[in-house]
């Protein structure tokens, strides 16, 4: 199969919304009146970001989750993205992860499901894939996802106000632990490691969330890399400093010792749930919210005017914390 072939097949679809989308040397979308263009992009690398033998369809889905989560934290309706796949193709008799037989072709069982699972919260979420690109190397996965915003309405991180309270979505820990626990770091069975996996493997991009925070949130992020890396963005790019509560964090509280759920909680990152700032008198509104959309929201604490972030423990002493987030290059 070739290139183009291949993106024939598995990657061009309808773009009804885009002036012009897969197929020619550029695409060509035109932005609502009154509206601003958010942007972002996101790699997954084999071996960095997904063992090389995650399961396609569940591999499709996050490749595309984590853009979208990106759009969730600045409130941003998603409309459209661009996908670049580098894909093995090995020429020896050794096959690689995504080759058959003397490796000379890519595993098109592989791209099918793949296909499947990213087109599958694409059409969730109203996103259209309207170009890309494919080469041949190790298998690296690209999107860059675009949105759009009224003028002015967008979360940003830079908003957090002195007295705002501190909220997280959702349960944080999970998809750290998930992964500890296929590393063989330590083990735990049952219901709780099935959420954990299918937190690390399918994260759900609070999307709606982002869009009711409009209005409400004074800044808000994504939690990629961890709590406190996250939160630390937006106390660095607010010029502010926070106070939480360990106590108060959501994290797995049955099957897995207390200490470590809460460390994965504060740093281990790729939990994919919001964590936002808003007015105290928000509170009510927002415990409405939760209600509404079916899952938590949580407040973990609150900014203050002192830079940096203390966690306090339930005694209310301050914790040593060694590790704030996943760095790449760190």
């Amino acid at each position: 199969m070739s290139e183009f072939n291949l993106i024939q097949t598995y990657f061009t679809r309808p773009t009804p919304s885009a002036e012009l989308g897969v197929g020619d040397d550029a695409a060509l979308v035109k932005i609502s009146e009154g509206k601003e263009l958010a942007i972002s992009t996101d790699m997954l690398v084999s071996g960095t970001h997904f063992f090389p033998d995650a399961d396609p369809f569940l591999l499709g889905h996050k490749t595309l989750a984590v853009n979208l989560s990106d759009l969730a934290a600045m409130g941003a309706v998603p409309r459209w993205a661009t996908l670049s796949l580098s894909l093995p193709y090995d020429t020896h008799s050794r096959p690689s992860p995504l080759s058959v037989g003397e490796g000379r072709v890519v595993d098109e069982a592989w791209l099918q499901k793949f296909s499947e699972g990213f087109f599958a919260l694409a059409d969730d979420n109203g996103v259209e894939l309207i170009g890309g690109d494919t080469t041949r190397g190790p298998l690296n996965l690209c999107v860059t996802i675009m949105g759009e915003v009224p003028c002015g309405k967008a979360l940003r991180r830079d908003g957090a106000q002195v007295g705002d309270d501190i909220w997280v979505s959702g349960k944080l820990g999970q998809a750290a632990l998930g992964l500890a626990n296929l590393q063989g770091k330590f083990k735990f069975y049952g219901e709780v490691r099935e959420a954990c996996l299918k937190a690390l493997h399918q994260p759900q991009p609070r999307v709606a969330l982002g869009l009711a925070l409009r209005g409400i949130a004074h800044s808000a992020i994504d939690i990629s890399d961890g709590l406190l890396a996250d939160l630390g963005h937006i106390l660095q790019r607010s010029q502010v400093g926070a106070e939480v509560g360990a106590a108060l964090i959501p994290c797995v509280d049955d099957g897995v010792e207390e200490e470590l759920a809460l460390r994965c909680a504060l740093s281990g990152g790729d939990d994919y749930e919001l964590c936002f700032t808003a007015a105290a008198d928000a509170h009510d509104a927002l415990i409405a919210l939760a209600e509404q959309l079916k899952f938590p929201l949580t407040r973990i604490g609150y900014i203050r005017a002192e830079l940096g972030c203390v966690v306090r423990d339930a005694q209310g002493s301050e914790m040593k914390i060694e590790k704030a987030g996943y760095d790449h290059f760190t």
